[in-house]
């Protein structure tokens, strides 16, 4: 296998199988159109998102039948669906199904993802499911557990967990596995939401677009602060040496605006437990944030926190982080708390998941620590 093929299997076992691409300029059939795809991880939401200019000539046509003769990988039932929940914008003012296109209209549409079309077997895996009605359902997701098939994991996943429920409690969800509105990395801990039928994956994946989706993550990272709290601000894009990781460009020169939130929860002085609120959602926005400040993620092997950074050189020291790297062997980072509006009833839903075992022993030895360090010191 050559090593651009061995780069992209690495990407793909990495991201769940979802290569997020560039902007991109596509012109057909007289018409202009600034497609954005994004499948992301850390909380980013699943959509696509196309802006269309009208050509001059345009005859007036229902905005409808306009999309689904122009973007054939679109059907003509998800664009009705997009217009139901208010996701298609013509000058930036939502419009219905049956609007009149004219000449010189700019159009912006955000489309739930579209569905996997992989054969998902049910599979028993155990699901700890925080919230369900017939729209959605709410999962603490466990770590180890990859959202859906990709390269290297095309079985066992929560799709496949997701279809022995619906089976196992004889749903009837529409395409017997769920919708997925966004997802959180393999290793990465917690809440996540599932629509069961496809207007309320579309409607949610308008509130991922807008960014108002509540979101908030705890991490342990290694180091201290000056401060309490404060922003970390820089595009973020893969990296040019290593697919697998993302990349800060604090100048804007490549990659896509991002913006995250932290605070300090608690101080152990070699390491830190923070709480990220994220204002964008990128491909490992957090871990590659916390990274280019100088502060990774504890036992992050992607971005180099699996070493110790910070602390002695003491011998019983080293071992004192091995043994909390086999407690932990990931990343320290869950998501804590999720809130979104309902997609039928409008009400404004919260929830709020603990911290795993894992992440909660880690944490306890570090107060332990922590204690007897300050007593030696007195």
């Amino acid at each position: 296998m050559n090593d651009d093929l061995m780069e992209l299997e690495d990407d793909l076992v990495e991201n769940d199988g979802e290569i997020v691409e560039e902007d991109e300029i596509i012109e057909s059939d007289g018409i202009i159109v600034e497609a954005t795809e994004q499948g992301m991880s850390e909380d980013g939401g699943m959509y696509e998102h196309m802006r269309i200019t009208v050509d001059g000539g345009q005859d007036t046509v229902r905005i409808d039948t306009f999309l689904s003769t122009r973007i054939h990988s679109i059907s003509r039932n998800r664009i009705q669906n997009a217009a139901k929940a208010g996701n298609i914008l013509v000058n930036d003012v939502a419009v219905k199904q049956n609007y009149k296109v004219k000449p010189n209209d700019v159009i912006s549409i955000v489309f739930s993802y579209p569905p996997r079309e992989s054969d998902i077997k049910p599979e028993p895996i155990p699901l700890d499911i925080v919230y369900e009605d017939d729209d959605v359902i709410v999962i603490n997701k466990q770590a180890g557990l990859v959202v859906h098939p990709a390269h290297g994991n095309f079985t066992g996943t929560l799709l496949h967990a997701l279809a022995y429920h619906f089976e196992q409690t004889q749903q009837n969800v529409e395409n017997h596995i769920g919708y997925l509105v966004h997802r959180i990395d393999k290793d990465t801990t917690g809440l996540m939401v599932v629509t069961k039928n496809e207007t309320a994956q579309t409607i949610l994946a308008k509130q991922f677009f807008d960014h108002t989706i509540h979101r908030r993550y705890n991490a342990l990272v290694w180091g201290d602060f000056d401060e309490d709290e404060g922003t970390i601000v820089g595009n973020i894009g893969r990296s040019q040496s290593n697919r697998r990781r993302m990349t800060v460009y604090p100048f804007g020169e490549q990659g896509k605006e991002a913006i995250t939130h932290w605070k300090v929860l608690e101080r152990f002085g070699y390491v830190t437990l923070n709480e990220y609120r994220l204002e964008t959602g990128r491909t490992h926005q957090i871990r590659a944030h916390s990274q280019f400040i100088g502060h990774p993620l504890f036992n992050d092997a992607l971005y180099g926190g699996d070493v110790i950074l910070k602390g002695t050189t003491f011998s019983k020291y080293k071992q004192f982080i091995d043994n909390c790297f086999k407690i932990m062997p990931r990343h320290a980072l869950h998501a804590k708390e999720l809130g979104f509006v309902h997609p039928t009833t409008g009400k404004e839903m919260m929830f709020t998941s603990e911290l795993p075992d894992d992440m909660t022993q880690v944490l306890e030895k570090w107060r332990t620590y922590l204690k007897a360090r300050n007593l030696f010191e007195e």
